[in-house]
């Protein structure tokens, strides 16, 4: 009898492992298919509430290893990782999602149930915010990106950031779980957890249909370029090089104009440019912007020996070239640039525009300073790794429902992306559709205030309290039973 159970139980763990991993596999990542993550907890959940805990954490640990294997290739090939940085990353979050498999199993399976449906999401969104803050790469592996394409429910940003998304996501399951396992033993309060869990999603879907209902205003006619066959895998030469590449994009960049672009975003490092000896290149793009009116915000890598910069030149008809320097460089591709600090701001009639590059965006500032300066559309040249391209252009979206304002991307390797305040893409182009991919749409460029903008990361910090409880909960538990 008993080997019967164990291995019914060893069977159970396995079905746990596959459907779990099968559903973060294709549900999260560099292209997710985001319904699967609104389940993909669920059979570890159930699991854990019928094994042993050292069962339930070894399912959850290697469901979750098995599940980010779709990033192997990613990041052991194209960001030229070790297989040993790919294990210690995912191990570390496969032990944090056990922590809160295990957490949860233990307040649920002594009553308290109320802090069970918190306890995952509780931990996760600590997690996250955590390597948030210590990480070079910033929010990029949360799990609330894999929601980007859930537009209602995408709108939470607006007032939570990830962190509040992430929670939800991981509350669903748990509180489906929670009423699985109490319908037998009481019903009603199975049917009140449950209904909770599933309360809060509908009350979040309501106000995200809501807010995307709102009409926007202040039209701008935003045009983008960028061309893969021109040094797609490498930073243009100074000099000659440098000056025939930037005569080719003044010359795609007068045509968009011809069309009615009022703003124009290229690629990040088209190119270099010497302090000192910029006014050749710079002509270029100036005589443009001198016979349109047009704005255009270009890429180079601005030399100012011994200081190398990833920057944005700004030219703007009757004023001088204005930069801004990127903060946030990707290791180890970047580690010989010097970061920014400030900020650049255009300020244009009834309207502010503010410019970022391409990383910058994996993270809550600079954007969230842009916000509360008041900009409504921000210019972004980018550079991904093609295989990316969607995923990593992708994350900036999140960046303007936040902090409202909408985000014209311009990306080597990748797309050419325009995205309102409400995380719409308006319009979308792969930079290997042509020669010189371009795209001209309209996009509403008003600023939009957020309670993100406005508050921060405080559903981060709501999490850390909800697991400091959750935490309090299970040692007044235990200490209920030892005595």
């Amino acid at each position: 009898m008993a080997s019967a159970l164990s291995y019914r139980r060893l069977v159970e763990s396995v079905l746990a492992i596959v459907a779990t991993a099968a559903m973060f596999y294709f549900g999260n990542g560099l292209d997710p298919l985001w319904p699967l993550m609104w389940f993909a907890t669920l059979p570890v959940l159930l699991f854990a509430l019928r094994s042993q805990w050292w069962a339930a954490a070894v399912t959850a640990v290697v469901a979750m290893m098995l599940g980010n294997l779709n990033l192997w290739s990613y990041f052991t090939k194209t960001l030229g990782m070790s297989g040993s940085a790919w294990v210690g990353i995912f191990f570390t979050a496969s032990v944090v999602f056990a922590a809160g498999i295990l957490l949860f199993r233990v307040l649920v399976l002594r009553g308290a149930a109320w802090s069970g449906l918190f306890a995952l999401s509780a931990v996760w969104v600590t997690g996250e915010y955590v390597r948030n803050v210590t990480s070079p790469h910033g929010s990029a592996g949360s799990l609330a990106y894999s929601q980007l394409k859930f537009l209602p429910f995408l709108q939470l940003a607006s007032i939570t950031g990830p962190w509040g998304m992430t929670f939800v996501l991981l509350l669903f399951p748990t509180a489906i779980a929670i009423g699985v396992h109490l319908r037998q033993i009481s019903p009603k309060r199975a049917l009140q957890v449950a209904g909770v869990g599933v309360g809060v999603v509908a009350a979040v879907l309501v106000f995200g249909s809501v807010r995307l209902a709102i009409p926007q205003t202040q039209v701008v006619k935003v045009g983008l370029i960028t061309s893969d066959e021109k040094a797609n895998d490498r930073v243009t030469d100074p000099g000659p090089d440098t000056e025939r590449l930037f005569r080719d994009y003044a010359r795609e960049a007068k045509r968009l104009t011809d069309d009615g672009a009022q703003v124009i975003v290229m690629p990040e490092k088209l190119g270099v440019t010497l302090e000192g000896k910029a006014a050749a290149t710079d002509a270029m793009l100036q005589s443009v912007t001198t016979q349109t009116g047009a704005t255009i915000v270009a890429g180079v890598v601005h030399v100012d020996a011994p200081v190398k910069y990833n920057e944005a030149r700004i030219y703007v008809a009757g004023s001088a070239v204005q930069r801004y320097d990127k903060e946030h460089m990707l290791p180890p591709f970047e580690s010989n640039l010097k970061p920014g600090t400030t900020l650049t701001v255009l300020p244009r009639p009834q309207q502010k525009w503010g410019v970022a590059i391409c990383k910058d965006m994996d993270f809550a500032s600079p954007a969230r300073l842009y916000g509360q300066a008041g900009v409504g559309l921000m210019l972004v040249p980018g550079w991904d790794f093609v295989v990316d391209g969607s995923w990593h252009g992708h994350i900036a979206v999140m960046r303007g429902v936040e902090d409202g304002f909408s985000i014209a991307r311009a990306a080597k390797n990748g797309f050419l992306t325009v995205s309102d305040d409400r995380g719409r893409v308006v319009g979308e182009v792969s930079s290997s559709s042509a020669s010189f991919a371009t795209l001209l749409v309209d996009v509403p460029a008003a600023h939009s205030w957020t309670a993100y903008q406005l508050l921060g990361d405080w559903f981060a910090w709501l999490g850390i309290a909800l697991l400091v409880f959750a935490i309090m909960q299970m040692l007044r538990l235990r200490s209920r039973v030892q005595g």
